[in-house]
């Protein structure tokens, strides 16, 4: 060889050389790159969840001597933390400002002969009672001004339903203790007079249309069955009850209809080995908190049982000390205590979690409160008011809400429930997680029941009995199945599919029986044909024969279904279903999912395994034959075992492309986060959960971190999937690598 050729030679290793490792190393970036964008999206959801699972934090902000020395009745400040006001039992309103140091800004003065004094639980607003039999309610109002572009805050009162005196007792006797509550327009007021008898007076308001002003018609009406001694009343903010504590029992009086009151239960609500020192109305009403002298906090509210709605303990927190008041956070389902040693405990009933504990008082606490936004909490105690800074901005998201069955207010009994949002501010937030994790395992198991069979036998019958020149064909058309976008799909399973199985529900169930039946005779009739006329069809051509057939019978049963549906079932085969057999039937539902997201899945798997079939060596088949095996004993015992780890994995994508499909489920189901396996319901999944919800969501709110940690499910859903499926895939293959 001559030196020139030789150093052709060397030349064009050198640039192969150079070729491969520039391969090598670019697929190795790749794979890294990969991996890495993998770990960044991993940390990032983590990023964005971990904040929901932090507990509540308390840090002091300040102190301000309060003027005057009768004990707080209302403590409270305004949106942004600037102003605080504090309302007297004998009638004195004070503004502070928190931002100076605790100047003071303005005061009023009520005057007349207060006897009593009553603040709202759930709004800010006080009611002062008098020796006449009147009272009079006024609550705190902050005017905002920009006088030269800067923002001015002008304190001061309004009277929300005049400011005349309301007359609560009509023979005029004093107003010994005093409960009331609004829901808007409506006044209910609850007294204990001289004597000790309780008046109930409702003030119906009426917008006067000239005016504009509402006018309030005053009903007054007896309680029956009063409790000799009565140590607290509180009234709801919907008007329909009315509570009565004497003791350690709760007289619970339905007040709806003014002019029927009546008694509806006497319920001893004191913990055991424990006395009630007070209770409040969690934030809606709905929830009666009770509080006792063992540091024990109970949780009441109205829930059906036996056909009738009673109020039932539900669950209990335990607080540092003897529980002396209790303050409930607006808008939310938390609530705070202070113990008789100044103690502070932050609780939330929903996750039925205890969030803070801590010493921030002495032990003469006289009030407290939190602010409209729950970061800021109030503490009057011997003439001085403390405020501390709360950092708590998602006590509703635990683990146990997330995934344990929780009971919520209303609700007969602990359940899974998603209900992210409500036309309600005081909605209580139910974030279970199991709802929408269900949903996605059932849209995926329903979807894989349709695809698996259908896409491996047809993959099996491609790859080994199949001609090559149909197989030419049929391999590229299921392939392109699956640049179908998921949206069409979507489209046509929710307008068309989902309304032909509804009325057409008969024929789909006539197609699930007589199809496999209808091939099954065809293949009998086929295989007692006389030789000659199977002869006509070429080899691996045969499975042509069975296309008329199909449409043939599919047509047919479609056809025939509106005779069976009368003939059968009343001429209603919905209404048999729900009326006869108890089951619901939801026309988007799990079947509808099922053959849609079923028809997406099949190209993935048939690809996949078809592809695994086909690769199986010609020696292994050829050496099973000439030893005497017929074809379908070769299949069964040498082809589907060596490519068994191929058809597992098709299986896994298959799986792992349902568990995240979007559009399919989002569209053909009716979006309803419901715990029932029965394929004639619908479902919500994980992946169609974050696509409705997400573009509603506030950011940084527990709404939308916890749609983070709905994807990082999803996401850890697909991962374990594929490492299962590798894991598996690799045994496989192990096991029969030596065929």
């Amino acid at each position: 060889m001559s030196t020139q050729t030789q150093t052709m030679a060397l030349s064009g290793s050198r640039k192969r050389w150079l070729k491969d490792r520039a391969a090598q190393m670019g697929v190795t970036a790749g794979g890294i790159i990969v991996l890495v964008a993998l770990l960044l999206i991993f940390f990032y959801l983590l990023y964005v969840v971990k904040p929901i699972f932090n507990g509540a934090n308390v840090e002091p902000a300040g102190q301000l001597d309060l003027a005057g020395s009768e004990a707080p009745l209302l403590l409270g400040v305004e949106e942004q933390n600037e102003q605080a006001f504090i309302f007297s039992g004998d009638g004195d309103v004070h503004f502070y400002s928190l931002v100076d140091g605790g100047v003071p800004l303005a005061s009023e003065s009520l005057s007349g002969d207060i006897t009593t004094a009553a603040a709202n639980d759930g709004k800010p607003m006080a009611a002062y009672g008098r020796r006449d039999g009147t009272m009079q309610v006024l609550a705190p109002k902050f005017d905002v001004s920009y006088p030269d572009n800067v923002r001015t805050i002008t304190p001061g009162l309004t009277y929300p339903f005049g400011e005349a005196p309301l007359q609560v007792d009509e023979q005029g006797r004093a107003l010994e203790r005093l409960s009331f509550a609004s829901n808007g327009e409506d006044l209910l007021a609850a007294a204990v007079v001289a004597g000790g008898d309780i008046v109930l007076t409702r003030f119906s308001g009426k917008e006067n249309f000239l005016t504009g002003e509402i006018e309030l018609t005053p009903t007054q009406v007896a309680i029956p069955g009063l409790p000799a001694q009565v140590d607290q009343v509180l009234v709801t903010p919907s008007l329909r009850f009315m509570f009565v504590r004497s003791g350690n029992e709760v007289s619970v009086y339905d007040v709806r209809n003014i002019n029927k009151v009546r008694l509806r239960s006497v319920i001893p609500m004191n913990a055991q080995g424990g006395n009630i020192t007070t209770m409040i109305l969690l934030s809606g009403g709905n929830s009666l908190m009770v509080g006792n002298d063992n540091g024990v906090v109970s949780q009441w509210f109205e829930v059906a049982s036996n056909g009738k709605r009673e109020f039932t303990f539900i669950r209990q927190f335990e607080a540092s000390g003897p529980v002396v008041h209790i303050a409930n956070e607006v808008n939310r389902k938390g609530f705070i205590t202070v113990s008789r040693g100044g103690e502070v405990d932050i609780f939330h009933t929903t996750g039925g979690s205890h969030l803070y504990s801590g010493k921030l008082a002495g032990e003469q606490v006289s009030a407290l409160a939190l602010s409209p936004r729950n970061n800021l909490l109030l503490v009057a105690e011997n003439g001085r008011l403390s405020t501390f800074e709360v950092d708590n901005e998602h006590p509703e998201v635990t683990w146990k809400a997330l995934w344990t069955k929780v009971w919520y207010e209303g609700y007969p009994e602990p359940q899974y429930v998603w209900q992210s949002t409500s036309g309600s501010s005081d909605f209580e937030a139910k974030l279970s997680l199991v709802p929408i994790s269900f949903g996605t395992l059932k849209a995926a198991f329903y979807a894989l029941l349709f695809a698996v069979p259908i896409a491996i036998a047809g993959a099996v019958y491609t790859a080994y009995f199949m001609s090559p020149g149909l197989r030419k064909v049929v391999k590229p058309t299921v392939e392109i199945m699956e640049a179908l976008p998921t949206v069409i799909l979507g489209f046509l399973a929710g307008l068309w599919l989902a309304p032909l199985i509804e009325s057409h529900l008969p024929g789909v169930v006539l197609v699930l029986v007589l199809l496999p039946a209808s091939v099954l005779l065809t293949a009998f009739a086929w295989h007692h044909l006389p030789k000659r006329l199977r002869n006509a069809v070429p080899e691996g051509w045969q499975s042509l024969v069975l296309l008329p057939v199909v449409v043939l019978v599919g047509w047919a049963c479609f056809a025939f279904s509106p005779a069976v549906e009368n003939a059968f079932f009343g001429g209603d085969a919905r209404g048999f279903l729900t009326n006869e057999l108890g089951i619901g039937f939801d026309q988007r539902n799990s079947l509808v999912v099922g053959i849609a997201m079923g028809f997406a899945v099949i190209p993935t798997i048939f690809s996949i395994a078809e592809d695994a079939v086909f690769s199986v060596p010609r020696h292994l088949t050829n050496g099973s034959l000439a030893l005497g095996a017929t074809p379908w004993q070769t299949l069964t015992r040498v082809v589907m075992l060596t490519a068994s780890p191929g058809i597992f994995s098709a299986v896994m994508m298959g799986l792992g492309r349902a568990v995240g499909e979007t559009m399919i489920v989002l569209m053909a189901t009716g979006n309803t986060p419901v715990m029932d396996f029965s394929i004639f319901n619908g479902m919500r999944t994980l992946a169609a959960n974050i696509a409705v919800e997400m573009p509603e969501a506030e950011v940084n709110s527990s709404h939308y971190r916890v749609l983070f940690l709905a994807a990082f499910v999803l996401f850890v859903f697909t991962f374990l999937f594929n490492t299962v499926a590798e894991f598996v895939r690799q045994r496989l293959r192990d096991k029969y690598s030596s065929m």
